[in-house]
């Protein structure tokens, strides 16, 4: 039977992009499922402000009347100017098992790119470090984080099949929470100490919104050199701003300031949304909000969602009182496990953050590359 490849150019498009997930992971219990009006939102330029600087294609492939495959190519123009390398970008990858798709839906993407004169793909990758990165390559046992993505095992055998090498992995660690170790402690007082540094109690939701585009100016100070990552301007603040932060609880956000009153660093952890987001199914209505509502207030696990330290404080111990305050906090709530987001693998410095608890490097997913 042929495959038809089909440009996403409608409103029924976009629900078959996203629905093809839902078939292909049907029944899988490590999975984790997106909201479906999210994922249908960040497709469509009047509701993605990513498009302000990015330029974006997205394809379906269909066998008979069954759609068996997906794929997005983005043109980062921020990015590229950043880097000096005109590259594009493979995105939003799903796929049964049968290369005749897989080779069909990757040539379709790379010809685009071609015409956009980029000389390489990078992927997978979003429109933005806050969007989905990577490809589950080890860890397909261990239930997805929301903050992470998903693949089955065969994904990686087709991408290295149509050429495409490593360009870097993330690891994911998984922690276990018990009393905070009193020599973690005692060195989060003495950085408090020798720089002076305020613990900022974020009381209400007003609170929040005056310190969440400082998070995001930090955020930007501190990815700023890092792979695929460029800064967020107002708007995309907002949008993620709009996005996420309303899910936030107030006792898990850990902001730090200078005695001059500038934001040194903040770490922000959320109950563990995974099974919560399973039993939603792809919505929030009828009762999907509940499921989440309920993960929010009672949960034994979490995750670190977002960290960020400004580079002048970077190296001074600054993460590790963040981590320490955080834990702390967790431990008091009753949380037993905490699932980490993703961390370059040549993060030592990050990595070695977790040598006071115990804990296991349990994932690993990578960015690929391909020139032309």
């Amino acid at each position: 039977m042929p495959i038809e490849i089909k440009e996403v150019t409608t409103l029924n498009d976009k629900k078959q992009f996203v629905n093809l997930q839902f078939s292909i992971y049907k029944g899988n219990k490590y999975w984790v499922p997106p909201i479906k009006a999210d994922e249908i939102k960040s497709l469509s330029k009047e509701t993605n402000p990513a498009y302000d600087f990015c330029k974006a294609k997205f394809w379906i492939a269909f066998k008979g009347d069954k759609c068996v495959g997906r794929i997005g190519a983005i043109i980062n123009k921020k990015y590229n100017e950043k880097t000096g390398e005109n590259l594009g970008r493979i995105s939003r990858v799903e796929f049964i098992d049968d290369h005749e798709i897989s080779t069909l839906l990757f040539e379709t993407a790379e010809k685009w790119i071609k015409k956009q004169g980029a000389i390489g793909v990078l992927g997978p990758l979003g429109f933005t470090n806050l969007d989905t990165q990577g490809l589950l390559i080890e860890g397909f046992d261990y239930i997805q984080s929301v903050a992470s993505v998903y693949h089955l095992p065969y994904y990686q055998i087709h991408f290295q099949k149509l050429g495409y090498k490593k360009e870097i992995d993330w690891v994911e660690f998984r922690l276990k929470i018990a009393e905070t170790p009193e020599k973690a402690v005692k060195m989060a007082a003495l950085i408090k100490e020798r720089y002076k540094l305020k613990q900022i109690v974020i009381k209400n939701r007003a609170q929040l919104k005056q310190y969440a585009h400082k998070v995001f100016e930090v955020l930007n100070d501190a990815f700023d050199e890092l792979p695929f990552v460029t800064r967020f301007d107002k708007k995309m603040m907002d949008y993620y701003i709009t996005k996420y932060f309303s899910l936030f609880n107030l006792n898990l956000i850990k902001l730090f300031e200078t005695e001059e009153g500038k934001l040194a660093g903040f770490i922000i952890v959320v109950p563990s949304l995974s099974k919560a987001m399973q039993k939603a199914n792809g919505k929030l209505f009828p009762f999907g909000f509940i499921h989440i509502l309920r993960a929010l207030k009672h949960n034994n696990e979490a995750d670190i969602f977002l960290t960020g330290v400004d580079p002048k404080l970077q190296g001074m111990g600054v993460p590790a009182l963040l981590i320490t305050e955080e834990l702390k906090t967790i431990h008091k709530m009753g949380i037993k496990e905490v699932e980490t987001t993703g961390i370059f693998e040549d993060n030592n410095k990050a990595i070695t953050t977790w040598k006071n608890y115990e804990h296991i490097q349990h994932k690993r997913r990578r960015c690929y590359r391909k020139m032309f």
